[in-house]
C-alpha cells in the first residue's frame, strides 16, 4: 500500500498530502476552490466530494477557528482526508466521512450533517462527459465522471446551508448552463470569476459563488489568468497556489 500512495506539497509546502498515484490527482482545481471559499472565524464548512481532502483543509489552514467536514464516497480516500486533517495538524477542526452524495438525507442527519448546519459549502464535482476520454482506472472515471447530476449535487448543497449560506463550486467554463440551471430558484447572488489558462485564450473553468435563498442577480467577475503572456504564472495565480492568498470577489 505504501508505494500506492504519494506524499506531496502543495502551497508552497505548507500543507502535506497523501493521495493515490493513480486515479485523481491534487491539481490547481482544488487550491482554486478552496482560495474562493471565503470564511468567517467560527464557521462550519462542508466540502462534498472532497477526495482526499485538499480544498477542505487549505480552508481550514488559512482560518484557524473554522470547522470542516470533509465527505467522500470512497471510504479509503476518506480515510487519506482524515489522516491528512492529522498530519497537518488539523484533526482537531476538521472530520472525514465516507458518505454517497446521493444517500438520503438521514444518512448525512446520522453524519452529524443535518439540515442548516454549514456555514458554506464548496464542492468540485465530477464534471466530464463519461463518453469522452475514458480513463482505465476505475477511481479516476469516478472522479472525472459522476452518476449524480449537478442539481442533485445542489439539492445536498442548500439542505446544508444555513440561510444566507454560500455556495462555491469550480466547473468546466463550456457547462455554465447547466450551473446556473442547477443552482435554480434556490441560490442567488450568483457571481461567476471565469478561469483562463492565459491571456486571450478561452476560459476552462469557472468559479462560482452562490448564496442560499438570495434573489439578487448574476454578475460575471473579470476573468482570473493562470499564466501571463510569456506562459509564466500570474502573480495572481502563484498568490493563490503557491501562498494561499484568497481570490477576491470584487
Amino acid at each position: 500500500m505504501a508505494g500506492e500512495i504519494s506524499d506531496d506539497a502543495v502551497l508552497g509546502g505548507r500543507l502535506q498530502l497523501l493521495q493515490p498515484r493513480r486515479g485523481h490527482r491534487v491539481g490547481h482545481d482544488a487550491i482554486l476552490l478552496a482560495a474562493a471559499t471565503g470564511v468567517a472565524g467560527g464557521e462550519h464548512v462542508v466540502e462534498l466530494g472532497a477526495g482526499i481532502g485538499a480544498a477542505g483543509l487549505a480552508v481550514a489552514l488559512r482560518v484557524p477557528d473554522v470547522t470542516a467536514t470533509l465527505v467522500e464516497i470512497e471510504p479509503e480516500l476518506a480515510a487519506l482526508a482524515a489522516e491528512n486533517a492529522r498530519r497537518n495538524g488539523l484533526a482537531d477542526r476538521v472530520r472525514a466521512v465516507a458518505l454517497d452524495i446521493g444517500a438520503p438525507a438521514g444518512a448525512f442527519t446520522a453524519a452529524g450533517l443535518g439540515a442548516a448546519s454549514a456555514a458554506r459549502v464548496l464542492m468540485n464535482p465530477p464534471f466530464n462527459d463519461a463518453r469522452q476520454n475514458v480513463s482505465p482506472d476505475p477511481q479516476r472515471r469516478r472522479a472525472h465522471a459522476g452518476s449524480l447530476p449537478l442539481a442533485r449535487w445542489a439539492r445536498v448543497a442548500r439542505r446544508l446551508l444555513a440561510p444566507g449560506g454560500v455556495l462555491t463550486l469550480i466547473w468546466r467554463a463550456d457547462g455554465l448552463p447547466e450551473v446556473l440551471a442547477a443552482l435554480g430558484t434556490a441560490f442567488g447572488a450568483t457571481t461567476i470569476v471565469p478561469v483562463h489558462p492565459r491571456p486571450e485564450a478561452a476560459a476552462i473553468r469557472i468559479l462560482v459563488r452562490a448564496e442560499a435563498g438570495s434573489r439578487a442577480p448574476l454578475v460575471i467577475l473579470p476573468g482570473f489568468f493562470l499564466s501571463d503572456e510569456a506562459g509564466r504564472p500570474s502573480q495572481a495565480a502563484e498568490a493563490i497556489l503557491r501562498h494561499g492568498a484568497t481570490l477576491s470577489w470584487g
